[in-house]
């Protein structure tokens, strides 16, 4: 029986462990640098179909149907006037009973918890170091050490892991952008509402069947690098409140009156594509590669990558790295023409984007080609 170690309780981590729970062929334990798990966190995110057929594998279309909401289209609106320009209908990707789905991230790895033994999941376990002999051996800060033959990041984006294995070429890189999260109760339109302006754009989505939404907001931002690491700038209210007014000031949508709980955070993204030398260790999700967050793919990709992984150890393979690199190239470029065309601030270049939106939203072969190959894996 093979060994595994997965540093990380994200999405990607427990979706492994669901899988390797069914096969007697491997052990595995999931070290997890917080104390718990907080399941009270009421963040939206969305899965493609690709991520829904696998986790209907492992029985989620049996959860509460309350706990999720199936948008068929996004429509895309003018942040300063609430125009709205076109719309995408999501539900042309959809096949039998894997549909396009938005849900509190909570109550997705609620349910990745359900199926997992708690003695499991070592708790409180801060990886320092990695030594590489027969087998790979696991030093924590609490001077603990254990032996595996595989290991298996799945950190997130500032993986730990990555930082031990590649040096500075494995931290990630601040994106000159901000995230504003928050809640909102109520909303009027029942879809994905995609809301562009200049320099910033925010998606407000439904996360289940109980009026509740999720508010997210990318801005451009510049900072330099002292206010990078200052975490608590992201904390400070009057920091948080500038920026909601800054982009409240460019849309006639009262964003300070609807958007509760709101948090702040700077996103980072992946350098470039790294792989490890040993062909033991494996790295998966946003620590394998973190993308712009603007294809709504991170948490879709997290459990593609563990399926592919899986399927690779059990089948005794070595293409997982291989698919992996042809996957995350076509979801950054995505991810980077996403960003910049939601941005656009010039008059006439928006113009003219609008031209092209509502006239490839409606072409099926973009349409395929775009959307298509991914959401179909």
């Amino acid at each position: 029986m093979k060994s595994i170690a997965i540093v990380g309780s994200g999405i990607s981590g427990l979706f492994l462990a669901n899988l390797l729970e069914k096969n007697t062929s491997f052990s595995y334990k999931i070290f997890e640098k917080k104390p718990s798990l907080d399941l009270s966190d009421g963040y939206g995110i969305q899965l493609s179909v690709n991520s829904i057929n696998l986790l209907n594998k492992i029985g989620f279309q049996t959860m509460n149907a309350s706990e999720v909401f199936f948008p068929k289209k996004v429509n895309f609106f003018d942040a300063k006037v609430l125009e709205k320009i076109c719309d995408i209908d999501l539900s042309q990707f959809n096949f039998e009973n894997n549909r396009y789905t938005t849900l509190k991230r909570s109550k997705l790895i609620e349910f990745l918890l359900s199926n997992i033994p708690k003695d499991k999941i070592i708790f409180n376990s801060d990886l320092i170091n990695i030594e590489e002999y027969e087998k790979l051996k696991l030093s924590f800060s609490d001077n603990t050490k254990e032996e595996f033959d595989y290991i298996v990041a799945a950190d997130g984006v500032y993986s730990r892991t990555k930082e031990i294995l590649f040096k500075k070429e494995g931290t990630p890189k601040y994106f000159n952008s901000i995230a504003l999260r928050g809640n909102i109760q109520n909303f009027e339109n029942s879809d994905i509402s995609l809301y562009l302006g200049s320099n910033f754009h925010f998606v407000i989505y439904p996360i289940n069947q109980n009026n509740e939404f999720n508010f997210i907001s990318i801005v451009r931002k510049k900072l330099v690098g002292s206010e990078i690491t200052n975490r608590s700038l992201f904390k400070d209210k009057i920091f948080i409140n500038n920026l909601m007014s800054q982009i409240s000031s460019k849309s006639d949508l009262n964003l300070s009156e609807l958007v509760n709980e709101i948090k702040c955070f700077p996103i980072f993204v992946s350098k470039k594509i790294k792989i490890p030398n040993n062909k033991n260790i494996f790295l998966m999700g946003d620590a394998f590669f973190s993308f712009p967050p603007s294809f709504a793919q991170g948490a879709s990709q997290s459990i593609e990558s563990a399926n592919d992984l899986f399927n690779d150890l059990n089948n005794n393979l070595s293409n997982y790295y291989k698919k992996r690199v042809l996957k995350t190239k076509q979801i950054n470029s995505r991810s980077s023409i996403n960003h910049h065309a939601f941005h656009i601030a010039n008059p006439i270049n928006v113009f003219f984007r609008n031209i092209f939106l509502k006239y490839l939203s409606k072409n099926k072969s973009f349409l395929e080609n775009y959307l298509g190959k991914i959401y179909k894996n």
